[in-house]
């Protein structure tokens, strides 16, 4: 248990894009052309990657409302694609694309029902949860990712609240009996395969 409601993941939902959508508004096209935290990946890529997830998260929500079989990507191909074409747009191109695909998003959920959040729907990963989980699955991508943008925000900027579900999260599906001790971002940071300050820790690999 992960002690997160559906509120919390709405709410830091809302937070993580305000952050993500803020930052990318600032670069340039050079500045956005520059290496993101992510390794082999501009931030044009990660822009990219959070613009069609919103897209693909879309799917998920239109899944749950309609109960069509609507799955975030048609393979893995598609995703990939999308993300190298994206990557090639002029920053302003990208920017309204990011933009639009987070307002399209937001006003997709806003339009479920009750029942609807409990229909289930797939994962891009293959897991079935009910559409409650749609929220939590963007909170990660757009908090996370407004740290890999590498333009300030640190894991301490995220709400600790929303630190703990994650490291509850990540620990869950690495299948981590123990995790350091340590301060809870700098924890968060090592779990989730990003640069921390915690000493003697084995590597992790990255995560999302």
């Amino acid at each position: 248990m992960t002690g997160r409601t559906h509120a919390d993941s709405l709410k830091w939902a809302e937070h993580g894009t305000g952050l993500f959508v803020t930052q990318a508004a600032l670069l340039d096209d050079q500045s956005m052309s520059a290496p993101s935290g992510l390794p082999g990946w501009t931030r044009k890529h990660l822009v990219a990657h959070v613009a069609a997830n919103a897209d693909a998260l879309g799917n998920l929500v239109r899944w749950a409302r309609t109960g069509e079989r609507t799955p975030m990507y048609s393979s893995p191909d598609q995703r990939n694609a999308d993300i190298e074409s994206g990557a090639a747009l002029a920053a302003d191109e990208l920017t309204a694309w990011l933009n639009e695909a987070v307002r399209k998003l937001s006003v997709a959920m806003a339009a479920l029902h009750g029942d609807d959040w409990h229909n289930e729907v797939v994962t891009a990963q293959g897991r079935t949860v009910p559409a409650t989980e749609i929220p939590w699955l963007r909170a990660r991508e757009v908090c996370v990712h407004a740290v890999d943008l590498g333009t300030g925000t640190t894991f301490a900027d995220l709400p600790d609240a929303f630190l703990s579900a994650l490291v509850t999260d990540i620990r869950g599906k690495r299948g981590l009996d123990e995790i350091p001790d340590g301060p809870l971002p700098e924890v968060t940071a090592y779990l989730a395969g990003r640069p921390h300050s915690l000493a003697g820790v084995p590597d992790l690999g990255p995560w999302l």
